[in-house]
């Protein structure tokens, strides 16, 4: 019985449901749930799912292909050319210093130099899929500390390419030419003298690349032509797979060649609608991936030498985390940012294991070395939830930014009638000139950097996560008529809001939004003033446009005017319409249809009965008319 698919699956996603919602209701990360319903089905606990549950851990790691190659295509090469200076400067001092200091390390403790290089290239590898996961769980992408994580694994994921390539070129150098190959087969650039394996790997990397720019892309305009969204839901997945097949078969890491694949396709039209088939699969299958790696970690291996793996453990946990600090000192980081980026990436991430994996095939490592550290791993990513919740409740609000600040004795710091949370782009705009106007806000932020900056500027501000009762009382939302949510993140608007609610039912929210579908799902829940942030702008270029083409300044003022008018007016019937695609998009074409119609009808109208005003353009082009004739005569 334990034996059968369907069994095993049934206890995975029984597990997965359970310990997850305990974890959530705990206020616990889900990767933690995930890693402890692994740990409870594996074989060395409940023993649901045997030791040959190193199958479902490759089925499994599809779900990191997957976040892989959604994480590529939100790599526009524009933007990683921009990001350039952080994702070299500090991935390669994380990366560069982390295996210095491991491999002078394993050297000390008496392992040969291949195998303490391999160890130290593991080790210097962080998990993309941990960091990213808590990281867009906490809504701290836009700060500091998460872009910095971003860059650093970022130039891990490539990094780890010429890492592999260079593994051949390793095993070549081996004392024992007598060794017989762990694995009969590792992949089909193995017969091919050892030189030429690494030109081979690099060549499969051009492949993809190829691949993506002139095959994939013509094959997804002929699917979507077809109108059927099934086939392109496969075409998604063949993508995906395909990709993996193909760096698999030359002994790469199938998520490599996802990202690679991701980051060719970041710039098609297809973007948008891959992340939004892809997604719900990557997160199951994320998921499955964390209960796989806690239902791998080997009970029996560290109860043999539980003190050795403990000690090992430790120090590439410590080793790590000195290096990650050091990194983040370099590049100026505040404390609390640099404690985040610490803590979060100290551990040894899954490429390990395909690292691991690859160099045991290749005869470099041996069984016993392979199985304590693929344990250390285990056990490193295991811990790093836990480590980090530590951190957040203990550490940083000792050492940390603090979450408000002391002001002269004059300044009533709880006397601002308006609350501003989140101070990106858009709400640094929206404080600006509220305060030209003499309207001083209290602004909440959770990206200390920033923070730090914004008080010496003169704003009051307070650090921290808005989304806590009591950092919401500390900035004084009591006394507070206007709560402004403008970041981006929509679980983050939803809490406040409901807090506000709850606690503050008398407080009006104004709410940015990214976009139409976060806008309906707010005014669903009852949400009336929403603002989408790139309305007012589109209108205000499509209006200069029309203005450059002869269109008189003010029609286009009224016009614009009409236009949001119509659109919120449209955008809450449709809020209410049925979320299947065909019903949708049939309402949708009838809302633009009368709009159009609408605007059209008030522009001539205005044009023959109300449009004689003048507005200062036309004064101006009326008294250079006068000018130049009164000059000629």
């Amino acid at each position: 019985m334990t034996g059968s698919l369907l069994f095993e699956a049934i206890v995975f996603l029984a597990g997965a449901i359970i310990c997850v919602s305990i974890a959530k209701r705990l206020g616990l990360s889900s990767v933690i749930g995930y890693l402890l319903a692994g740990v409870l089905i594996g074989p060395y606990v409940l023993g649901f799912i045997g030791e040959e549950g190193e199958d479902i851990l490759h089925f499994a790691e599809f779900g990191v292909v997957m976040m892989l190659f959604l994480i590529g295509l939100e790599i526009e090469p524009k933007n990683f050319w921009n990001m350039r200076k952080t994702i070299l400067g500090m991935g390669s001092i994380q990366v560069g210093g982390t295996m210095l200091l491991s491999f002078f390390l394993f050297t000390l403790l008496g392992f040969n130099w291949k195998v303490a290089l391999v160890i130290s290239m593991a080790v210097a590898l962080s998990s993309t899929a941990i960091a990213m996961q808590t990281i867009k769980e906490k809504g701290l992408m836009e700060t500091t500390f998460g872009t910095s994580a971003f860059s650093i694994l970022l130039f891990q994921d490539i990094v780890v390419i010429f890492m592999i390539g260079a593994m051949p070129l390793l095993a070549n150098m081996s004392d024992d030419t007598t060794a017989n190959n762990h694995n009969e087969s590792l992949s089909l650039i193995e017969s091919l003298p050892l030189g030429f394996q690494t030109l081979a790997i690099i060549a499969s990397v051009i492949v993809i690349i190829a691949l993506g720019r002139y095959v994939v892309v013509p094959m997804l305009r002929k699917v979507a032509k077809t109108g059927v969204r099934e086939l392109l839901i496969a075409a998604a997945f063949l993508i995906v797979f395909g990709i993996s097949f193909i760096m698999e078969l030359v002994g790469l890491s199938p998520a490599l060649g996802a990202f690679l694949g991701g980051v060719v396709l970041s710039n098609s039209e297809f973007k948008h609608e891959l992340e939004s088939t892809l997604e719900p699969f990557k997160d199951l299958l994320l998921g499955l991936f964390f209960m796989a790696v806690g239902a791998s970690i080997n009970f029996i291996v560290i109860a043999k030498s539980p003190l050795t793996i403990a000690g090992f453990l430790i120090g590439v946990i410590f080793l790590k985390a000195l290096v990650l600090f050091i990194t983040g000192r370099a590049f100026n980081l505040k404390l609390d940012q640099k404690l985040l980026l610490t803590f979060s990436l100290a551990q040894v991430g899954e490429f390990a294991f395909v690292l691991l994996s690859f160099a045991f095939g290749l005869n470099i490592l041996e069984q016993e070395q392979m199985d304590m550290l693929l344990v250390i791993t285990a056990l490193s990513m295991a811990l790093t939830p836990i480590i980090s919740i530590v951190n957040e409740r203990f550490i940083l609000p000792k050492v940390g930014t603090k979450e408000s600040i002391q002001r002269p004795m004059d300044h009533i710091a709880k006397s601002h009638k308006i609350i501003l949370v989140g101070f990106g782009h858009f709400g640094s705009t929206v404080g600006r000139f509220l305060r030209s106007h003499g309207v001083e806000a209290t602004v909440l932020d959770q990206d200390s950097n920033r923070v730090d900056f914004l008080r010496k500027m003169g704003f009051e501000v307070y650090y921290g996560d808005a989304t806590r009762l009591d950092l919401l009382e500390s900035a004084g939302i009591a006394d507070a008529k206007i709560v402004i949510i403008a970041t981006n993140k929509l679980s983050v608007t939803k809490a406040i809001s409901k807090i506000v609610d709850q606690k503050y039912p008398h407080i009006e929210l104004m709410i940015r939004t990214k976009n139409r579908y976060d806008a309906y799902e707010l005014l669903n829940l009852g949400r009336e003033h929403i603002y989408r942030e790139s309305l007012d702008t589109s209108l205000a270029l499509a209006s200069d446009v029309l203005h450059k083409l002869g269109f008189r300044k003010y029609t286009l003022n009224r016009q614009v005017k009409n236009f949001i008018k119509y659109d919120e007016a449209s955008l809450r019937r449709l809020a209410k319409a049925p979320k299947q695609e065909a019903d949708y998009i049939f309402k949708a074409r009838k809302e633009l249809q009368e709009q159009e119609e609408l605007l059209n009808s008030d522009f001539k109208r205005g044009i023959v009965a109300f449009d004689n005003h003048w507005d200062s353009d036309y004064i101006r082009k009326a008294l250079e008319k006068v000018t130049t004739k009164y000059n000629s005569k």
